[in-house]
């Protein structure tokens, strides 16, 4: 599957908790990475100083669905999924 043009959910919803080349906290979920551009689209796409797990990323139907708001509900359901058991709190 080709990226989808004007999605950029991948570049919203997870989080990447290694810091990268302008954002050194790294990026919370939900947050938009400041390289994300006007087009939705990566301005790092093909640099080096791009995250490994951004580059590892390959766009597939079960995790971009139809459209933008199905990719960010799937992205956003496969993080919070994700993340450590915490004693049930929420």
């Amino acid at each position: 599957m080709q990226c989808r043009s004007g999605c950029g959910a991948c570049c919203v919803a997870p989080s990447i908790r290694q810091p990268y080349f302008g954002m050194p906290g790294g990026k919370p979920a939900g947050v938009r990475c400041v390289h994300l551009d006007e087009h939705l689209r990566c301005a790092l796409f093909g640099d080096p100083r791009r995250p490994a797990a951004c580059s590892a990323f390959q766009a597939e139907p079960e995790f971009c669905g139809a459209d933008r708001v199905q990719a960010l509900h799937i992205l956003e359901t496969l993080e919070r999924d994700s993340l450590p058991f915490n004693g049930g709190i929420a």
